[in-house]
């Protein structure tokens, strides 16, 4: 038996379907009618090149599935896909690297599609010091299966069930966004793990709270983070589109100062060798 490859008219009407728009909606937005959209998705009408484009701009469909689109409907691809290695993408590994460096004492860490681990400053260390499952710190490093595996960091998290279902959500809209399948196995494996509830009933939501904070449990002490994810502006490469660093702030004065701390006693190790 054969499968075909789906059409760019399909294609369009899934990422559509995805996006929760109407015919009419996608027709109004991209400024076709729409009766020559319908004719687009069913096949009685073939798009051009800018046509796919335009479309794929209108449902923000990711660099990787334009170029997906496109070579359905019969043009090459618009985007380059370079490793992170390649000499053309050594000015923006430098930028994630400056970010990284200067985010210090702090932890942060860049990821890719797939939330594995593509960098990280030194910062992040002393928090991956006595994972008990060392095969999670095994390449490639999943951040996520890392964070929520039994074996990893889940256990010294203070709050796992609110930071668990913070992640699991982050990733179900970034796999809603993509459609990839590596991320749909991931959020069905991940959700598989010990959710760290301990009754029915939610954790309460802080009045005065500004976000749900990741509480750490460390040495004898419990820190608070709160964190913020960076994206390159503009890629024009599907690689770059795809990476993000996350970086995490301390949320309290005493999370600063063992940090800052943490940072100190690392600086004599970092001149003796």
């Amino acid at each position: 038996m054969t499968t075909s490859e789906p059409s760019a008219g399909n294609l369009i009407r899934e990422w559509r379907t995805r996006r929760r728009m109407s015919q009419l909606d996608l027709a109004m937005e991209a400024d076709i009618s729409q009766r020559h959209l319908s004719f687009v998705e069913s096949g009685r009408a073939q798009p051009s090149r800018e046509m796919v484009l335009h479309l794929a701009e209108q449902l923000s469909i990711p660099l990787r599935q334009r170029n997906q689109l496109l070579l359905a409907a019969g043009f090459a691809p618009s985007f380059s896909e370079r490793p992170l290695t390649d000499a053309s993408l050594a000015p923006a590994m430098a930028a994630v690297e400056t970010v990284l460096k200067g985010h210090e004492p702090f932890p942060a860490l860049a990821v890719d599609r797939h939330w594995n681990l593509v960098s990280a400053n030194a910062a992040i260390a002393p928090f991956l010091a006595d994972i008990f499952e060392q095969s999670l710190l095994a390449p490639p490093v999943n951040v996520l299966r890392l964070s929520l595996h039994p074996g990893g960091v889940a256990p010294r998290i203070v709050n796992l069930a609110e930071w668990r279902a913070h992640l699991l959500e982050r990733l179900k809209h970034l796999s809603d966004a993509t459609g990839d399948p590596v991320l749909i196995e991931l959020e069905r494996e991940l959700r598989a793990y010990p959710s760290g509830l301990q009754s029915s009933r939610p954790a309460p939501v802080e009045p005065s709270g500004i976000v749900h904070p990741l509480r750490l449990a460390h040495c004898d002490q419990v820190l608070s983070f709160i964190s913020t994810i960076t994206v390159f502006g503009t890629p024009l490469d599907v690689t770059l589109s795809e990476l993000a660093i996350e970086s995490f702030f301390p949320a309290d004065e005493q999370t600063r100062a063992v940090l800052v701390r943490l940072a100190e006693e690392r600086a004599p190790n970092a001149i003796a060798s």
